[in-house]
């Protein structure tokens, strides 16, 4: 929990017990559902919750931002996310019901009214959102077509509205068709070692009616 404080040292008491709680909670659901692997969750909140938050070291959601967490697993990087800004409306998407049964509930215990929770293909979401984020789940232009027609028109941000992806190792390849996407070296802001290979890549999407 130091961790999360010392990098965000602006939480308010329910914030800091929101990321209190979530050591706990995954601990208890992992045991039922197997979310986060064995070997992360005693690194839960370096592994998954600091490494989510990497996002906020990239922006700052505004008020009533809409953001879309395709993939979302046990709830990452939504749920701290959603902690953190909590003026910001979460939709936290995954395909698999046990994972999303499992965020409903840590959200329900740490009493999050910004996230919404929906067990389907990211392609049936229909909607659109200022942000897109996610955790590495695919390639980055199979991603993009997932979610093709899902960016809102309306800029609320100096960053264009798009993709914020949590990636690592080498994009090269992968981003070289993306001429506009920038990519944040996350250890520029979090000096432990597993973020050296780490980053966020912030995809600008236009919106296509």
């Amino acid at each position: 929990m130091q961790l999360i404080t010392t990098y965000f040292p602006e939480l308010n008491e329910t914030q800091q017990q929101q990321f209190e709680q979530l050591g706990p909670l995954y601990k208890e659901w992992n045991q039922k559902i197997n979310v986060v692997s064995r070997k992360d969750i005693d690194e839960l909140y370096l592994r998954h919750v600091l490494h989510s938050l990497g996002i906020a070291k990239v922006i700052n959601f505004e008020p009533n931002t809409k953001v879309m967490d395709v993939g979302t697993g046990g709830g990452f990087p939504g749920i701290p996310l959603a902690i953190l800004f909590p003026e910001t409306q979460f939709h936290l998407v995954d395909s698999i019901a046990k994972k999303i049964k499992v965020v409903d509930e840590v959200s329900k215990a740490l009493g999050l009214t910004n996230v919404k929770t929906s067990h389907d293909r990211v392609e049936n979401i229909d909607d659109t959102f200022d942000f897109i984020v996610s955790r590495a789940v695919t390639q980055m232009p199979v991603f993009v077509k997932w979610i093709k027609n899902k960016v809102a028109k309306t800029q609320n941000h100096d960053l264009k509205n798009g993709i914020l992806y949590l990636k690592g190792g080498d994009l090269t390849e992968e981003l070289q068709v993306y001429q506009t996407a920038k990519i944040y070296n996350l250890s520029d802001y979090f000096k432990e070692d597993f973020f050296e290979t780490k980053k966020v890549v912030h995809l600008p999407l236009k919106y296509k009616g």
